[in-house]
């Protein structure tokens, strides 16, 4: 039975929680509701996920609030997309709710999955029912009720997997569209993965990573990666010790499981790969001689290298501060786009956004990615426009993170985020810009052309993989077998009487031959509306358009 949980268990469990999400990120990425190429859900909270697993990887503690603290931010600067946003703040409630606790007993477990809950439904506009704010809540429910009856930390947690389970298996009652399509909810499904990792980790057990093993010639990597680390003063073990020890059959027998625990005690970020003749290590460590005189007691050091990780630290900081020095252009606004494509990010920088965040589907930025950008511009004001719908939250994260005084405008597309930015007035107050630009979205509808990448049905609309479907707002209102048919069923859809301009902005799918035809309908059958044709270069959507 285990009674209590303290930080170095709770850091066991947020590893393996961390493992087996990412080992499910397809898995989940596969449970995207619509058809098209952009499912990242997975994705976003496995990155999520791993940004918290980096922190407290880094900065261990035995006591389970600070560690939570730890955790807790690693999750709110690593947050991606909607779903990466949501997961960190269950988490932010569930750590805030232990952050006065050394170790946590069951009832304190149980009630902190609770608190998770409360927070985040409160960080949610609207919350919807049937995704992963209801498998977390009917869970966490559970988890109370059982601890009313035991004090194993451990059975608490399988009470709160089963009924998350039995939770996730009811979301396509709760939402029509996941029935009709034939899924679970996918954040629901990585909450419940990252739960059956914990439960690994609370065990004593490791969650094997689904990936390829270590290349034993390429393991000895040269660069190391600091991100994590905030000063130089934080590296616990200076030293990237390295060694390559060749076996002698006279010294002492190898014996792998022992020689990985003799080394574990020399330091951290440990790699052992051994054959029969050979031992490679890579180690840090404080005292590299050391490691080098317990190699030698298994035979003859053939290969050794160790470098000061607190030097090449100070040489990186030094870099970036001069590298950010000079080509940080103060500005007394920011205006932060995120952006697809070259031609997309050249219409933004045109049109006076300062700074250009790459991203879209299946590669939203983190709230880390957008707070950085802002405060690098030294900008005491900033307007953010998100332009895609799973962006929001992470924008709105950023603008309650940074100093400056900063707006999010709740752009869902790369259209409505130019026609909020033609809107803007340098010369304007921040809250006037922000009701201008804000109001400027009712007047444009959005457009886009993508691939199917299963069959289905959504809407009444049977769709094929490989065909072209049309989106407006969001919504798939066309299926076609070529791209030229679907942005005619698709505009046909997004025009009416009152309509002036279709802007037509061409992907990298998109065909010369096809916009050519395009352009030539909407002048035959519009001849009324101004067409205006732009290259993006956006990956994904071989079209988007927007119509004024």
């Amino acid at each position: 039975m285990i009674s209590k949980i303290d930080g170095k268990l709770f850091a066991d469990m947020v590893i393996q929680g961390a493992q087996n999400l990412s080992n499910n990120a397809e898995v989940i990425n596969a449970l995207n509701v619509y058809p098209v190429p952009d499912g990242d859900t997975g994705t976003n909270m496995n990155l999520t996920m791993t940004s918290g697993r980096e922190e407290v990887e880094h900065n261990a503690s035995h006591h389970i609030g600070a560690l939570g603290k730890t955790f807790s931010k690693g999750l709110l600067m690593g947050a991606r997309g909607n779903s990466g946003v949501i997961l960190s703040q269950i988490f932010r409630g569930f750590c805030q709710n232990m952050e006065d606790y050394e170790t946590v007993d069951a009832k304190a477990f149980a009630e902190s999955f609770e608190a998770g809950i409360d927070t985040a439904y409160k960080a949610v506009m609207k919350p919807v029912e049937g995704t992963i704010l209801t498998v977390a809540k009917e869970a966490a429910k559970a988890g109370v009720e059982k601890a009313k009856q035991t004090e194993d930390c451990t059975e608490v947690l399988e009470a709160i997997i089963e009924q998350g389970g039995i939770a996730l298996d009811n979301t396509p009652n709760q939402l029509p569209v996941l029935k009709e399509v034939g899924v679970v909810d996918s954040g629901g499904k990585g909450l419940l993965c990252v739960y059956e990792g914990f439960l690994k980790g609370l065990k004593g057990e490791k969650v094997e990573a689904a990936a390829p093993k270590l290349d034993t010639e390429t393991f000895v990597n040269d660069d190391h990666d600091f991100s994590g680390i905030i000063n130089t003063e934080d590296i616990v073990y200076g030293y990237c010790t390295e060694m390559m020890v060749r076996f002698d059959k006279n010294k002492r027998p190898f014996d792998e499981q022992e020689f990985r625990q003799d080394m574990t005690k020399f330091g951290d970020s440990l790699l052992v790969i051994n054959d029969d003749e050979i031992v490679k290590v890579h180690v840090h460590s404080e005292h590299p001689g050391e490691v080098f005189n317990y190699g030698q007691e298994y035979g003859e050091l053939i290969k050794v290298k160790a470098e000061n990780m607190r030097e090449q630290h100070r040489n990186v900081v030094n870099k970036e501060k001069k590298a950010e020095n000079n080509n940080a252009e103060q500005v007394e606004t920011a205006i932060i786009a995120i952006s697809m494509g070259e031609g997309i990010s050249e219409i933004f920088k045109s049109m006076g956004a300062t700074s250009i965040i790459n991203g879209g589907q299946t590669m939203n930025p983190s709230t880390e990615d957008i707070v950085k950008v802002i405060e690098q511009s030294g900008a005491k004001k900033a307007i953010i426009l998100p332009n895609n719908k799973n962006i929001q939250m992470a924008s709105d994260q950023a603008a309650e993170i940074v100093e400056a005084d900063t707006v999010v405008i709740p752009t869902k597309s790369i259209p409505q985020g130019i026609a909020a930015l033609f809107h803007y007035l340098p010369d304007a107050a921040l809250e006037d810009n922000q009701a201008t630009m804000t109001e400027a979205l009712n007047d444009v509808v959005s457009g886009a052309i993508t691939n199917a990448v299963r069959n289905t049905t959504i809407d009444g609309i049977a769709i094929k993989e490989g065909e072209f479907m049309g989106l407006k707002e969001g919504k798939i209102v066309a299926s076609e077998t070529t791209q030229l048919e679907a942005a005619k069923a698709l505009l046909a859809d997004m025009i009416d009487d009152d309509s002036e301009i279709v802007t037509v902005l061409t992907g990298e799918e998109a065909e010369s031959e096809t916009t050519e035809a395009l352009t030539e309908w909407l002048e035959e059958e519009y001849p009324d509306v101004e067409v205006d044709e732009q290259v993006g270069d956006q990956p994904i959507y071989p079209y988007l358009f927007s119509v004024e």
